[in-house]
């Protein structure tokens, strides 16, 4: 897995994460958490994933409004999306800081992937997680 991390501010309200078409692999993008950082104020900040949907429209989804006095921080426990994908300060000036990973599954070994991120006491009882067919 490798580590994904964003600051969205008022100057860059938006980061784009896509990976190359002719890849042939599989992408999953988790995002972690979304919190304030030094130098917010006490506003909404509206933070959006925009993505697209099976017809290949635009579609934009807020995933978190942070304010400083009641909410600085929301763990998205890996929430999980399929690139490319944009995240889009909504509302609010930042500066706020996104954090997840990105896991590369190359198909011909898709068969004898392991989820290495289930906790040791469910190991036995949950099967791996495979990447969803195109």
């Amino acid at each position: 897995n490798l580590i994904l991390g964003c600051e969205l501010t008022a100057r860059t309200k938006s980061y784009t994460f896509q990976v190359d078409e002719e890849d042939d692999s599989d992408h999953i993008l988790a995002l972690s958490v979304v919190c304030l950082t030094d130098g917010a104020k006490d506003e909404c900040n509206v933070v959006e994933v925009v993505g697209r949907n099976h017809e290949n429209q635009e579609i934009a989804v807020p995933v978190a409004n942070l304010k400083l006095s009641c909410q600085p921080l929301l763990s998205l426990d890996n929430f999980k999306l399929q690139p490319p994908v944009t995240f889009r300060l909504a509302a609010g000036s930042g500066p706020v800081h996104l954090a997840g990973w990105h896991r590369i599954v190359h198909r011909e070994d898709a068969s004898f992937e392991e989820d290495d991120d289930l906790s040791e006491e469910n190991e036995e009882e949950l099967p791996p997680i495979m990447p969803a067919k195109k």
